[in-house]
């Protein structure tokens, strides 16, 4: 594999052991963005200058024999949604065109730390809300395997960079498989960490301190091993909370496959999933069970999943509402009066997220914790539990009208696009740990990937997971032309 595809952890060797200068390989991004990325669009911002100065700087500390960060001279973009000093953070919102960070985020100060040359910003969909990556400001982002297809998103730009081979290693945000629908249809790894273990502080619009219900910071690479790396960079408190706690990540459960419990959730009556992604999905089970895993299909956590599913669904809307303007509010409290009560159309479920009263969130929030206590029980007794990412490999681009009204091919017909929000949600909103590992190339030419669901706080499970399915299978695979 040719070095733009190396693990941001090979990478740092490589600058370590002075096989390559970290000037020589962010010029050599520089360069495979100037010939590739007009086809892809993924990177929409960059600070050459700045970056070759923190290269130079790399390269010194590398001559004096200091001690050095883990990712020391890798080159780095991120999520446009991160504030980076001096860089646009505009969420693709026209509103915020002018909108010029003046500080780093956490995440990005916690990064440049760890030792990366951050020198760029990839694309987001309008306020991070769409499984595709396309607005007003910067256009649309394609995905490598096939530019007429979906990057997915939010964080679209950050996967399709790195499947591209444009980047060392990315950031995104997931909450609703931001992270997690990009590396599945990109073909590259991503972990959505358990919930407020990554300060989510300056991945924000102008004057936004509080992080939403339910959302997530984390990484996306081209090896399980750098989601641990990066995670480790990422994860503990905020200055708030620094003065009195620390985090201590559970020790992974199992250091090779055949001493996992897996339990395995293919299909689901609440989305279909599209028969070549299962196939591919159920070969690599099948390779899983051959390495003496304990496996079971039936296994499952003692909830009705259509209730956590509607339940994820109001709380999603409930946590992105705040961004909402007064007539879009309006409009949804108009068509709430209109609703039938027994009505359960996502477009109901969606509304009345947007409108619900504190009392009537109280609610959803007393059930999910029920949620949450029967997932702690079935992790007594399993690992881990694999399923879809999302219905499909990736899918064409479609922009028109609203995405609660769009469709997706699956399995010979059309399906609501925004059925698949089960296969994000289940874990997600009992603010459980998912990593996304590459699962294969399907028989339809596209990659995707497996989701593996741990136990709360059991990231470095997940993380291991994916990494003994990479060591086993095989992982993150370059497309053809790049």
């Amino acid at each position: 594999m040719t070095i733009a595809f190396r693990s941001a952890e090979d990478l740092a060797g490589m600058i370590r052991r002075r096989e390559i200068g970290a000037v020589e390989l962010l010029e050599l991004y520089f360069g495979r963005i100037d010939t590739l990325d007009a086809t892809i669009n993924a990177v929409i911002w960059q600070d050459r200058e700045g970056a070759l100065e923190t290269a130079r700087a790399a390269d010194s500390r590398t001559v004096t024999g200091d001690d050095l960060p883990p990712l020391h001279g890798v080159p780095m973009t991120i999520k446009e949604s991160f504030d980076v000093a001096g860089a646009p953070t505009t969420w693709g919102d026209p509103a915020f065109r002018d909108n010029v960070a003046r500080h780093d985020c956490v995440a990005v100060e916690r990064l440049k730390r760890a030792g990366v040359t951050l020198f760029g910003k990839t694309n987001v969909p309008l306020n991070l809300a769409d499984w595709q990556s396309f607005n007003d400001i910067y256009g649309i982002t394609s995905n490598p395997w096939d530019t007429g297809r979906t990057p997915g998103g939010s964080s679209g730009g950050s996967a399709a960079a790195l499947a591209a081979g444009l980047t060392g290693i990315e950031t995104g945000s997931d909450i609703g498989a931001s992270i997690r629908n990009p590396a599945h249809y990109c073909g590259v790894f991503g972990h959505k960490p358990s919930f407020g273990i990554c300060p989510p502080r300056g991945q924000a619009l102008p004057g936004v301190l509080t992080g939403a219900d339910m959302a997530v910071i984390g990484p996306l690479a081209r090896s399980a091993g750098d989601l641990e790396v990066a995670l480790n960079v990422l994860a503990g408190p905020d200055v708030l909370d620094a003065a009195g706690w620390r985090l201590e990540l559970p020790a992974r459960r199992a250091r090779k496959l055949a001493d996992l419990r897996v339990a395995v959730m293919l299909e689901s009556g609440l989305s279909e999933v599209d028969g070549p992604y299962l196939d591919m999905l159920q070969d690599l089970v099948d390779g899983i069970a051959r390495t003496g895993a304990t496996l079971s299909d039936a296994a499952r956590p003692d909830i009705d999943m259509r209730d956590a599913h509607e339940t994820y669904i109001q709380l999603l809307r409930a946590a992105t509402s705040a961004r909402l303007p007064q007539d879009r509010l309006e409009d949804f409290q108009a068509a709430r009066a209109r609703l039938d009560p027994g009505d359960a159309s996502y477009f109901a479920l969606m509304t009345r997220g947007n409108t619900m009263t504190h009392r009537e969130w109280m609610a959803l929030n007393e059930r999910r914790e029920h949620i949450r206590w029967a997932w702690h029980r079935f992790f007594d007794d399993w690992d881990i539990l694999i399923s879809p990412v999302a219905a499909s490999t990736a899918f064409p681009h479609d922009h028109s009208g609203e995405r609660h009204d769009r469709t997706i091919p699956v399995n010979g017909h059309e399906a609501p696009t925004t059925d698949q929000m089960f296969w994000a949600g289940f874990g997600l909103m009992a603010l459980l740990p998912g990593t996304v590992a590459p699962a294969g190339i399907s028989r339809d030419g596209l990659p995707g990937g497996i989701q593996i669901t741990g136990p709360w706080l059991g990231d470095l499970t997940t993380i291991e997971a994916a990494r003994l399915i990479e060591r086993e299978f095989g992982g993150f695979q370059p497309p053809s032309g790049f």
